[in-house]
């Protein structure tokens, strides 16, 4: 289909080069990685020499954009030998031309494509589009024009599969089109709409330094390793009675850690220091930490579980109830607590919030506007998936409180869980929501 798709690109091109190009943002990505897959492909294959980070060339600077001096009626691309469209001069003359007929040598035909042509291609396909995507247009055009214009002469821009093609084309153009007018307008988001919503919603605008104490619901046993296989020696009757041993201590050390973190909540109320209390936790533990996490310096209603969204009620200065769950048992200090004010990091914040809101709300009511019936005979009952999707969502604007997905492990956060070693036990580390 990406072919196909990059066929009709070219021969539109080629045919109506100084018309409204109406392909946008979508097929510029389709038109260059298909093109260039292919180039890639049918060029030979080159072996470049490998090399280590210690011998590989400092990157080139890139030349300054030199494209504001040269005239729009220059010709920018010139192809020489394909015949499709009219002749014109290197200079761009606004003439009308006579198109080259069939036995015009081939040496004489060319396509000239001015500055303004080109510009108006590109933006077309994707709206501000940098020197270098120019520059990747530019040495792909070439080629899809003379392939186009051999394609052409051979009738291929006439059969069934192809007007079809293009028929499938255009809807698919059309809905990128849809989305992207859709997401121009869901962006509009009037300044007034942002300072109500900043009125309306005071608690979402609150930050709140903390300190947390962690104590983990069960202890970290320390047992040399057994032998393997001793277990399958053992008779039925003594692996129950080591598994409800096993069981016993487990609840037992259950019942200890809860006691312990009532004892620590009392001397946090009493106004001793996190960090002392959060070491003792994990001691008491089996965990050996030196320097755990206990303050989270900048936390919004939306950085933690909904199950500890009470510690947000606070006052500065009070302690909160231990709050349980199946990792270990948690109690928070309120330090501090400020409403941010209406700034541009904050206006942003809203704006993509009320953006991706006002988008759903469109899109929800595009694909509302139609049903779907198929002929099982033809097509088979609907998978386990259910039916078709329907006219599938434009991207969504991230919100600044969406966590965002981290590839590997880097420097402790402010608002991290208390650090554990690896060899963590059963219970579960305490579970923290990025702002």
């Amino acid at each position: 289909m990406l072919g196909f798709r990059v066929w009709h690109f070219v021969t539109f091109l080629v045919e109506q080069s100084s018309e409204e190009i109406v392909m946008r943002k979508s097929s510029l990505v389709c038109v260059l990685l298909g093109a260039m897959a292919w180039g890639q492909a049918t060029a030979p294959p080159a072996a470049p020499p490998a090399q280590t980070a210690e011998s590989a060339p400092a990157r080139p600077t890139p030349p300054p954009d030199m494209s504001a001096s040269v005239p729009a009626n220059a010709a920018v691309i010139t192809v020489k030998g394909v015949c499709s469209t009219p002749a014109r001069t290197a200079a761009g003359s606004k003439a009308a031309a006579k198109p080259a007929s069939s036995k015009t040598p081939a040496a004489e035909c060319k396509t000239v494509i001015t500055k303004a042509e080109f510009e108006k291609l590109a933006s077309g396909l994707a709206p501000n589009v940098n020197p270098q995507l120019k520059r990747q247009l530019a040495s792909i055009l070439p080629r899809l024009i003379a392939m186009s214009a051999q394609a052409k002469q051979k009738g291929l821009d006439k059969t069934p599969q192809f007007q079809e093609t293009v028929k499938f084309a255009k809807m698919q153009i059309l809905t990128s089109e849809l989305q992207r007018k859709i997401q121009a307008q869901a962006a509009d988001v009037p300044k007034s709409q942002i300072e109500q919503y900043y009125k309306d919603h005071p608690d979402a605008f609150e930050q709140f330094n903390l300190d947390r104490l962690f104590v983990p619901r069960t202890k970290q046993e320390n047992e040399a390793g057994e032998a393997p296989g001793k277990d399958e020696k053992l008779t039925d009757d003594q692996k129950k009675a080591k598994e409800e041993d096993e069981k016993a201590k487990q609840e037992q050390g259950e019942q200890e850690m809860t006691k312990l973190a009532d004892t620590l909540r009392q001397r946090a109320v009493a106004g001793e220091d996190f960090m002392k209390l959060q070491k003792e936790a994990f001691e008491a533990a089996g965990m050996k930490i030196e320097s755990p996490t206990v303050n989270l310096p900048s936390v919004r209603r939306t950085g933690l579980p909904p199950g500890h969204v009470a510690v947000f009620d606070l006052k500065p200065g009070d302690v909160s109830q231990i709050i349980s769950d199946a990792g270990g048992h948690y109690i928070y200090k309120v330090i501090s607590k400020e409403e941010l004010p209406l700034d541009a990091k904050v206006e942003n914040e809203i704006h993509s919030r009320l953006q991706n809101e006002r988008t759903r709300e469109m899109m929800d009511k595009v694909n509302n506007s139609f049903t779907v019936v198929t002929n099982e005979a033809y097509f088979g009952p609907p998978g386990p998936g259910g039916p078709p999707p329907r006219m599938p969502r434009p991207h969504m604007v991230p919100s600044p409180t969406t966590p965002a997905p981290r590839p590997g492990a880097g420097p402790a956060q402010p608002n991290a869980a208390p650090q554990a070693p690896a060899q963590a036990p059963p219970a579960k580390a305490p579970e923290t929501k990025q702002d």
